[in-house]
Parts: structure tokens; sequence; C-alpha cells
């Protein structure tokens, strides 16, 4: 496999339509369904929560960066999470993990999918009980985020880091949808950018004015979502709020949860950074400085 310079892959497999009602609202106040006891290792705690998935039945697995795991919430039990990978220290070896960053589950094979950019590699870890470790899918790579679509890996980007069409500048996580188009939160340049396939240049479609708070612009994005109406939703991580940016009005964003400033509030961040939705179009953040994973109810 041949990767670009920009740290930046995609890992595929099949995708289900998703879709997301045009007017949707969630409320304000999220419910911490994971972690939110302060920052350790405990199974009720969590350290710098980055990539979640969320399953059909609303279990919620989640790269638990600082403590080198992978831990599952299941739905209903907000008290103690399972680690369904790692918990040996950060290491190389086949039952370790180094600050994974993103995850995604392979139903065909019921697996866990992980990016491990500690130790430069994807990995693959069974969910079956009594599983110790996983096995390596892709070596040598600086992975960060995982996406799928119904095709094969698709790499973004390859001309440098910089600011130009054919550029980045620390990607982070990805998105592919049913038409093989792949956006990217390209971080450092405070932009979301999207690019059709084939293409040699991209196009900005969140962002791209300059880093501020404006609701034209974007602070360091991370995690974002792209439903089957192209409405993108991106997790405005120094910005502490989710946006939402439509089809229809492509120049600026609105704020569907958060942006009242950085706090532990149940309507605040301290820099979200991952985010996802469950089939019922519920919201669910990691909430890094929080220690947490939020979610908030589709109204």
């Amino acid at each position: 496999m041949t990767t670009s310079n920009l740290g930046a892959s995609i890992w595929t497999s099949e995708m289900s339509d998703f879709n997301i009602p045009a007017n949707a609202k969630w409320a304000q106040s999220g419910a911490t369904i994971a972690g939110g006891h302060r920052q350790g290792d405990a199974t009720n705690q969590l350290n710098e929560p980055c990539g979640l998935f969320v399953d059909d039945d609303q279990t919620v697995v989640i790269a638990d960066y600082e403590n080198h795991r992978i831990m599952q919430w299941k739905n209903g039990d907000t008290t103690n999470g399972q680690i369904v990978a790692g918990d040996e220290g950060a290491g190389n070896g086949l039952h370790q993990l180094q600050y994974p960053t993103d995850l995604l589950i392979d139903k065909e094979t019921d697996s866990l999918i992980i990016c491990d950019p500690g130790n430069r590699r994807v990995v693959r870890w069974s969910r079956r009980s009594g599983t110790t470790q996983g096995e390596i899918l892709i070596d040598n790579i600086a992975c960060y985020g995982l996406a799928v679509d119904e095709q094969r890996y698709l790499i973004p980007g390859g001309n440098g880091q910089g600011d130009g069409l054919n550029q980045l500048n620390r990607p982070t996580y990805l998105f592919v949808d049913r038409q093989q188009n792949v956006y990217v939160p390209d971080c450092y340049n405070n932009r979301v950018m999207k690019w059709t396939k084939g293409a040699k240049e991209g196009i900005v479609v969140a962002g791209g004015q300059g880093k501020g708070g404006a609701m034209t612009q974007l602070s360091y994005p991370n995690g974002i979502f792209v439903d089957t109406l192209s409405t993108l939703y991106v997790a405005d991580t120094r910005n502490h709020r989710v946006m939402r940016w439509t089809q229809e009005d492509k120049k600026q964003g609105g704020v569907i949860v958060g942006g009242n400033r950085q706090g532990a509030g149940a309507n605040q961040f301290q820099y979200p950074f991952g985010l996802s939705f469950d089939r019922h179009g519920n919201l669910y953040v990691t909430d890094i400085n929080n220690n947490r994973v939020q979610r908030f109810s589709v109204e």
C-alpha cells in the first residue's frame, strides 16, 4: 500500500445509508454515557478519548488515547465500560496499542479495525470473547482516521503540506460517502475539504476563512460526519462546539450543540474531537479534556 506524506489513509468496508432530517434539532444538554469521572484508567474512566463508533444497538466503542486501549460501553450501562483491545500499557506487541485514535466495526468479521499511529499500523481485533491480541492489517503507515465506503482504500492529498486546494495541513478524521467523495478535516488550515472521485484538487466545503469563531469559520476541526443529504457535521474543536453545514448554505454553518465557551457543564465541551450518530439520529461526541463521551438526543 502506498501512502501520502500527509499522515492520512482510509480503510474501507461497507457503509450503511443514513439520513438526518434537514430541520433536526438536538437537546442542548448532553448526557454523559461514558467516562466523566476525571482522568484515569479505571473501567469507569477515560483519558483523552478520540474517535468513536456507534453500533446498531447503540453500543459505543471508543479509542481511549492516553490509556492505549479501546473501551466499549453498552447502551444503558453508563457506570463501567469494558476493555476490548489493549490494556497492557503502551507497546508494539500484538496485544498492545500505542495512542489509538480511531476505529470502526467490521460486521462481516465481527471485529474492530483500529488506527494505532504510535506503532504506525492499522490492526484488527476480533470482538469474540477471550481475544487477547490483534493482527496487523497495514504496517508502516501514519494513520489517524478510518472511514468506510463500498470500494477499496483511498488516499487524499499527497502534494506536500500547505494550504493549496491540492494540499492538506494536519488532516485527521475522514469520511467517504456513497459516491466515493472523500471529506477531510484539514485541521491546521481550519477547513473541511471534499475530494470527488479522481479529482486532483479538493473543494472547501466548510471554513477556509481563517481561524475564528464566526459562523463562517472553524478552529482546528476534527471529527466529521456526512449524511445522505450531504449535510456536513463538524467537531469544531477549539471553538468547543459542533457545527452543521448544509448544501443550501455552504458559506456558513450553524451551531447545533456547544458553543457556550469551554467548560464541564452538560451544555459545554472542552475540546470536542470525535463525533458519530446512532440510527435514531442521536449525536455522540468525545469531549477530550472532560474525559467523557456526551450523547445529545435528537428532538
